[in-house]
């Protein structure tokens, strides 16, 4: 794991002051990869390549970067891990003329290359991956990243100059970059809390997209064309074949076939020369991960655990029955609400782009618990995006369901009656509820819950009713913004899914490269601490579309199939519960500790003067909420991280 930057900047430059101008960028992201640092020019084609190196696998000088290949032909820069290194390796062995300097995965990767391809190399590696090639010989620049998007890897012009990096603070850190806010990523920002790719904050700045390859000859670049990346692996092509060959047997037997293939990946992503351990919250996702781990290993896994004093949020208690049945070397950390609220002054820098998943907070604390004991950690992410987890996914289940034997003038009327009562008395009917019922089950925020609820029952189609369910800022809160569509919402969806379907294919594509894997990368990296994500091998995700709807989610559970698996391991009865979510009780801190924070955040004089936001409807939100009238947590979080973004990133700044 590690962090890249450089730049080509047509015609030929001072090979002296580009490796300084380089070498300044990849400071920056120096948290990246804290063990080693290399840079190559080529002064006479313009380029210049940066690499951070975090050593995983061949911790010798052999695996330094940038690294040339054997010819001479190819250097790269490459951040991530090939788990099939070592059989591709075999496989350019028996094809003769390989000539090994070390054991890295990197090494290989060149020579997949110069065998195979760019793009027949891609489609063979099983891995997390964005890396940069400068072809030597055909003049050719190569940016790719991996079929899901776990690595990043940011890229566009800035004056005369193309950039590329990592993270946004190496383009920021080149005296030559010019920073301009895109209004219409930011309103896609205040929809999501994040930004979409293929979009950046920054105007002519995009994300590459996952599963896609970018080849530009030099002859394009000094014309400064604007060529198309490439995709190499498609979700919908994987969904197409999927439902053209579905697996023929029971639901007993995908189980059987999904727990050899799981565990068979969970073993290869287990190969690493320093330590290695797991997140486990005690849920289904984690805890099947750290069970299949602890089956292939001889050692007990290390595992690692935050927790909270607010009970609704702690899942310690949990996570500790599962570790203490499995057997692993367990490590919780019990946090006070300072310990957490002290977090927040750092998000801005640790995420150099807006963005707004709370959940980013316990995310970089765990991943600082695990960086004291390992380096490489394995996480329980994306197995409900691949196995329908959401309470969305269930809810569209349900609302098929019921949908097909429903009037729509029958839902409406049941929308109407819920949106009538305030979400308050919910609040209040679902607290005596508990009270007299001690075992009853009660969600947080109930009354938003049905508020929302009483949203979905009007929607059209599968497709709005998604927009409605991942929505929290309506359209007109960006000032001179357009109605840029997210990708999210306007990505075609293979014919015959059903809703919830539906939902696990945009969120595959957009929620979870967009959102989950931009929080755990960079809260991860912040500590210069490796993540590997299992549940994100392609083969996992293409066996998961073979499957009927039915044996992932229904309108009772979500992720079926995943708890037969894990249900072999570990019993029933210590991971059979309501989904929590990785959460902290932001909604109280705000009306508490962090509201003078806030407060001066969401000054409306403040907003005003800098004319990025409409001031009216954020401080209606501020003032219902310090009431305790609407729970507007997100939609608040939304605005304080762009506040808070522009009071570290600002400088300089236009747009």
């Amino acid at each position: 794991m590690c962090g890249i930057a450089g730049f080509w900047r047509p015609g030929p430059m001072i090979a002296e002051a580009a490796e300084d101008e380089v070498r300044g960028m990849a400071r920056t992201i120096g948290h990246r990869g804290p063990d080693d640092d290399g840079i190559w020019c080529d002064a006479a084609a313009g380029i210049v390549l940066a690499h951070r190196r975090l050593s995983i696998v061949d911790l010798s000088p052999e695996g330094h970067q940038p690294m040339s290949s054997r010819d001479g032909h190819r250097v790269i820069v490459f951040n991530g891990e090939i788990y099939n290194f070592q059989e591709l390796r075999a496989e350019l062995d028996r094809g003769g003329g390989a000539d090994w300097r070390g054991h890295s995965d990197t090494e290989v990767m060149l020579a997949a290359i110069g065998r195979w391809g760019v793009r027949r190399a891609l489609e063979r590696m099983t891995g997390m991956f964005a890396f940069v090639l400068w072809d030597r010989r055909s003049r050719t620049l190569v940016l790719a990243r991996d079929r899901f998007g776990e690595k990043p890897l940011y890229y566009g012009w800035s004056g005369s100059t193309f950039f590329f990096a990592s993270e946004l603070k190496a383009l920021r850190a080149s005296p030559a970059f010019r920073a301009e806010i895109d209004r219409e990523a930011l309103a896609l920002y205040a929809r999501h809390a994040c930004v979409p790719a293929p979009r950046s904050i920054y105007r002519g700045i995009r994300k590459l997209t996952p599963g896609h390859v970018l080849e530009i000859p030099e002859a394009q670049l000094n014309r400064r064309e604007t060529v198309p990346s490439q995709a190499y692996w498609s979700l919908a092509a994987a969904v197409e074949r999927g439902r053209s060959q579905p697996f023929a047997g029971s639901e007993a037997q995908a189980a059987d076939a999904l727990h050899a293939l799981l565990g068979g990946v969970v073993k290869s992503q287990m190969v690493a020369d320093v330590p290695l351990g797991a997140f486990l919250s005690g849920g289904i996702d984690s805890s099947t991960i750290v069970a299949l781990m602890q089956a292939a290993g001889s050692r007990p896994v290390k595992t690692f655990t935050i927790g909270f004093r607010e009970g609704d949020y702690d899942e310690a208690a949990d996570a500790r029955a599962v570790a203490a049945h499995l057997g692993t070397d367990h490590t919780e950390w019990i946090l006070s609400p300072e310990e957490a609220r002290a977090v927040v002054p750092r998000l801005a820098h640790l995420y150099d782009e807006p963005f707004a998943d709370s959940s980013q907070i316990p995310t970089h604390l765990v991943s600082a618990l695990a960086r004291r004991h390992v380096t490489v950690s394995l996480s329980g992410d994306a197995g409900d995006e691949v196995f329908g987890g959401y309470n969305r996914h269930r809810l569209a289940s349900r609302l098929d369901a019921w949908g097909r034997r429903t009037p729509a003038a029958l839902r409406q009327a049941a929308a109407a009656l819920l949106r009538g009562i305030p979400p308050g008395a919910w609040d209040a009917a679902a607290r005596t509820a508990s009270r007299v019922v001690p075992s009853l089950s009660v969600h947080r925020a109930v009354g938003d819950r049905v508020h929302k609820l009483a949203g979905l029952l009007g929607a059209a189609d599968a497709s709005r009713l998604y927009e409605q369910l991942t929505s929290i800022w309506p359209e007109g809160l960006v000032r001179g913004s357009g109605t840029a569509a997210s990708d999210w919402l306007s990505m075609d969806v293979p014919a015959g899914l059903t809703s919830a379907e539906s939902m696990m294919f945009r969120d595959t594509l957009g929620y979870l490269p967009d959102d989950i894997l931009v929080k755990v990368d960079r809260a991860a990296m912040g500590t210069s601490l490796e993540t590997r994500v299992p549940f994100l091998d392609h083969r996992v995700v293409e066996f998961a579309w073979t499957l009927p709807a039915s044996f992932k989610v229904d309108g009772r559970r979500g992720k079926k199939i995943l708890r037969e698996v894990l249900f072999r391991h570990v019993p029933r009865e210590l991971v059979e519960r309501p989904k929590m979510g990785f959460g902290i009780p932001l909604d109280a801190w705000l009306r508490g500790p962090l509201r003078e924070w806030a407060e001066s955040l969401l000054d409306e004089a403040r907003l005003r003067r800098e004319g990025f936001l409409d001031p009216m409807p954020i401080r209606r939100c501020w003032t219902e909420h310090q009431s305790g009238a609407r729970n507007w947590q997100h939609r608040l979080w939304v605005v304080l991280m762009f506040e808070a973004w522009l009071d570290t990133w600002g400088r300089g700044l236009t747009g």
